[in-house]
């Protein structure tokens, strides 16, 4: 059985709004192809090896609880860094995503330090971001699948030259409500606002992040047989609809 080794930064600190949940994801369509997921926490002062996962997952938080892993996130920087440009996949979600970028100024005028992987920065801004948004996304030339999920966020994030968004949002505010642009893609790394959590919804994304992994590990990019996900297919269109239909719009 083929393992790929995960690492999940600060799961005691940013786990909010069931974020938890894409790992349990991640884990489930791994057994379903025979493939073992090795989940490791690595938390407030253990050392990342760059070259020892094939995958990092961090989470979202409140801002006391990004104040209190920032300096650490930040001092890992390097190791991420390095991690992705040895192929390592990474999920960032809303607090982790921000944190993965230049830095996080909150509405007090405090700066936190970010890990430098994403070309981006944000500040805190004066009203919530709140509601279910839909991407339209483009990770691999020609093609296009939608990515529905749900956003609470006052953070506006300015995606710097050269960065290249998750997807173009269709419904919803995305990164800033006003560029239309909603998260980040750089390399074999994502970041987004979209939790609640984002993989149950969106079996595709899930599935791209696991064959990132597997490729980290083996070589070889698998083809994955399609799984019988009408389930996660119908929990995407529900999504989909409130986005289209009562979701915050920019």
């Amino acid at each position: 059985m083929t393992a790929i080794r995960v690492a999940h930064l600060y799961p005691e600190y940013l786990n909010i709004y069931a974020d938890r949940g894409n790992i349990a994801v991640l884990a489930n369509r791994a057994a379903w192809r025979g493939i073992e997921l090795v989940v490791e926490p690595v938390s407030l002062g253990e050392p990342l090896q760059p070259e020892g996962y094939d995958l990092i997952y961090i989470g979202g938080g409140q801002d006391r609880e990004q104040a209190l892993i920032a300096p650490d996130l930040a001092a890992k920087g390097a190791a991420i860094r390095a991690a992705v440009s040895g192929g390592t996949a990474v999920l960032a979600v809303c607090g982790g995503y921000q944190l993965l970028g230049g830095f996080y100024r909150d509405r007090a005028g405090t700066e936190l330090p970010g890990a430098g992987l994403f070309p981006l920065h944000t500040v805190a801004g004066e009203r919530r971001l709140i509601g279910d948004c839909l991407l339209e996304c483009e990770l691999e030339p020609g093609e296009k699948h939608t990515l529905a999920g749900f956003e609470n966020h006052a953070g506006l994030t300015r995606l710097g030259a050269g960065a290249e968004p998750l997807g173009r949002v269709v419904a919803g505010f995305g990164n800033d409500g006003a560029s239309g642009f909603e998260g980040c893609r750089f390399e074999t790394a994502i970041g987004t606002y979209l939790h609640g959590p984002l993989l149950p919804r969106n079996p595709w994304l899930a599935d791209w992040l696991l064959a990132q992994a597997i490729a980290h590990r083996t070589g070889d990019l698998p083809l994955f047989e399609p799984l019988p996900d009408e389930l996660e297919h119908q929990a995407h269109s529900v999504s989909a609809r409130r986005a289209e239909t009562r979701g915050g719009r920019h």
